[in-house]
């Protein structure tokens, strides 16, 4: 695995990846659980802006996950072979979400035509809340409905729980290559979508 940005050791920790403070016994505070715990309301847990690459031969299994998209569709990740999938986990009253919106509207356009295929993970909202975000921020890629957990309880090893946005690149083996854990950059997520592409 190689991180092409490496912003807060505790984002390994919270999810089970060793880390060398963690070995010498230092205590390292977890950041999502500090704002778990923090009492500020803000109603969502951000991520850190931490981005990680996995290696070809560190990706392991495909993923596998079925759901129903907003309007009534089932997708299941075996449709996703031979195609690069950029999975963003979201929910609209989330502000990083909201931010990171017209970026990836933008590289949705961009690289649709080249094969990739955008999916929004909307882990909380009904599907008029959903709708009227998706309106306001042309949203052009279908989301799944997955207030029931369905999808982040099969991507725990890479989405923690209650860490949004996340977004993930799967490769065209539908393997995870790339995961942004938080507000995703759109010159690094650019990066991570063309490398996938390129493989």
């Amino acid at each position: 695995m190689r991180r092409r940005s490496f912003l807060k050791l505790g984002a390994g920790l919270a999810l089970g990846v060793p880390a060398v403070a963690a070995a010498s016994g230092c205590a390292v505070e977890d950041p999502l659980a500090a704002q778990a715990k923090a009492g500020d309301n803000k109603n969502y847990i951000a991520g850190d802006g931490s981005v990680t690459e996995y290696a070809s031969d560190q990706r392991g299994e495909p993923v596998q996950l079925e759901g129903t998209l907003f309007d009534g569709t089932t997708v299941s990740s075996s449709e996703f072979a031979g195609s690069v999938v950029v999975l963003n986990f979201w929910y609209a009253a989330c502000a990083p979400c909201r931010k990171e919106a017209p970026d990836l509207v933008e590289l949705h356009d961009t690289f649709e035509p080249e094969g990739a295929r955008f999916f929004g993970v909307n882990i909380r909202d009904e599907r008029n809340t959903a709708e009227a975000f998706e309106r306001s921020f042309s949203i052009p890629y279908p989301s799944f409905q997955d207030k029931d957990g369905g999808i982040l309880l099969a991507m725990t090893q890479f989405v923690p729980p209650s860490a949004v946005p996340t977004t993930l690149v799967l490769d065209r083996e539908g393997r995870v290559a790339a995961r942004i854990l938080g507000l995703a950059d759109k010159g690094t997520l650019k990066a991570l979508i063309s490398d996938a592409l390129a493989a």
